[in-house]
């Protein structure tokens, strides 16, 4: 237990409350600890209520600068005993990813909302947490921060979904978060985009890296330079525009119309050649095999890019300050690859920081 408790201690950063008035006003009410006017802002404009479309979205996530937000938002039935509000949204921001951990918690913390009209009932269940890792309450019902293993919310997406869209395509993706490209990711529908863009780091299952991940961002200036300062990003747009600026993106998705594109400045980066065109039918025959679930799915591709790792390794030596894995280029190019994988080698090493500067 006492894991469990250091873990949410560490990785909880705070809880907000933004409600929606009878005269269509949205106020930010209250939160604990107090947080910037830049984070406020951020949560207000990824909030829905907000949104001029009046489009109820019930969850969102998302990631600004290493803190992640998770936004439960429901309206505000009749019999309820907050009179004066029609809509309210609970924000929990934290260092992990887990949606379905904060979402489970969100949901208790708006029954209690709903029922007592309060900040205090819900800061005593958010302290609960923070300090247990755990809320127990009959009407309310329980949370326990046990239950939600990080390494579920990695696998939580479906692979096999994004291979029944973009079937071959999918190497592109896979090719353009090995070599730590910035992929944007475009639909209308918020809900579109989260799902499909959390599930990409699970093709690079060797880094188990969902820091690259912002499923939610504006074309704002503060969430651009934040995203900019990141070498390779999945990043998620609900905004058309996005399309228009090439240089937020390498490979640019259009979810909605099913299209991949890469950039003319990646191209080179990503020339595809043989072994693309092996881990593309491996990618698809896997995914396609109807005994086969998303994590086997993923074990797959891990398999195939340990095999990839393993054939740079003939090149590869110690260096002398410090003993860091290097790439020797001149005995990759004895090798004699064809250009494409000789070129993707050398890119991917570049990737992982193995080139000798």
């Amino acid at each position: 237990m006492a894991a469990v408790v250091a873990t949410d201690t560490q990785l909880m950063l705070g809880i907000g409350l933004i409600e929606k008035d009878t005269n269509g006003e949205v106020l930010w009410v209250w939160c604990y600890p107090s947080t910037t006017a830049s984070l406020r802002n951020l949560l207000l404009r990824k909030c829905c209520l907000t949104d001029e479309n009046k489009l109820l979205h019930p969850f969102v996530f998302g990631q600004y600068r290493r803190t992640w937000f998770y936004i439960t938002t429901v309206e505000v039935p009749d019999s309820s005993i907050l009179k004066k509000v029609t809509h309210f949204s609970i924000v929990l921001t934290a260092k992990d990813f887990n949606p379905e951990k904060y979402a489970a918690f969100t949901r208790i913390l708006c029954r209690i909302y709903l029922k007592y009209g309060s900040p205090v009932k819900m800061m005593e269940s958010y302290i609960a947490v923070l300090t247990k890792g755990i809320c127990q309450s009959e009407e309310n019902g329980s949370f326990f921060s046990k239950d939600f293993d990080s390494r579920k919310a990695y696998l939580a997406g479906s692979i096999k979904d994004i291979v029944s869209q973009f079937g071959m395509e999918t190497v592109i993706l896979h090719t353009a978060l090995m070599l730590k490209k910035r992929i944007v990711v475009y639909h209308p529908k918020i809900e579109a985009v989260q799902e499909f863009t959390r599930t990409l780091p699970a093709l690079v299952w060797h880094r188990q890296d969902w820091t690259i991940l912002h499923s939610y961002v504006h074309l704002h200036a503060e969430e651009l330079e934040g995203l900019q300062m990141c070498t390779g990003y999945i990043a998620g747009f609900v905004e058309l525009e996005v399309s228009n600026r090439p240089d937020l993106y390498d490979v640019f998705v259009n979810l909605a119309d099913s299209e991949i594109t890469i950039t003319p400045l990646a191209k080179e980066a990503m020339t595809m050649g043989k072994l693309h065109k092996e881990i593309g039918l491996l990618i698809v025959q896997s995914a396609e095999d109807p005994e086969k679930s998303d994590s086997q799915v993923i074990q797959d591709i891990a398999l195939k890019t340990k095999e990839i790792f393993t054939n740079l390794a003939p090149f590869s030596e110690v260096s002398g300050d410090g003993g860091k894995i290097i790439l020797s280029v001149e005995a990759l190019k004895q090798k004699r690859f064809p250009p494409a994988t000789e070129n993707f080698l050398y890119h991917l090493a570049a990737a992982e920081q193995m080139l000798k500067i």
